[in-house]
């Protein structure tokens, strides 16, 4: 029986957040290929996985923020199959930023990846409704990104 190959599509701020959220922090250094792994079910075979974020701008509150970003990013890039792709940001008109391209960017490498017939699952890891009604079509068959509930707080402790 052939393995079903899957491409997993990390949506990093969103992840971030929602870490931060839950006040997870000892997660924020999480092994994303390793996270990946333990969502395949039998029979699947981890082909991709795909990291979205934007580099985050210096704050003069937290003049780290960029560095610890870019010291994770870097350690990320020598985990074997996985990408980054990167969005970025904007100025909002009453202040602050707002992260651009992150959603767009998942999309179109969703789409890319399906028309190449690069896997046969794909899972997007993100709890951004705007997502959850993903679908790409490829080589004739129709390939659904599914929205799932899982216990996160296992599945993220089992990869770190």
């Amino acid at each position: 029986m052939t393995p079903v190959r899957v491409a997993v599509y990390v949506d990093g701020f969103n992840l971030f957040y929602g870490l931060r959220d839950k006040g997870w922090k000892r997660y924020y250094w999480l092994d994303l290929k390793l996270l990946a792994e333990r969502l395949l079910r039998p029979g699947q075979v981890l082909v991709a996985v795909r990291y979205f974020t934007a580099r985050v701008l210096p704050d003069p509150d937290d003049p780290d923020k960029p560095i610890r970003q870019n010291t994770y990013l870097e350690a990320l890039a020598t985990l074997p199959d996985l990408s980054i792709h990167y969005g970025y940001f904007v100025p909002r008109r009453r202040g602050g930023y707002e992260e651009k391209m992150t959603d767009v960017n998942i999309a179109v490498e969703l789409v890319c990846d399906a028309h190449a017939d690069a896997f046969d699952t794909a899972v997007v890891v993100s709890a951004d409704g705007d997502l959850t009604g993903a679908r790409a079509r490829g080589e004739g068959a129709l390939q659904q990104a599914s929205h799932c509930r899982f216990s996160a707080e296992q599945t993220i402790e089992s990869a770190s």
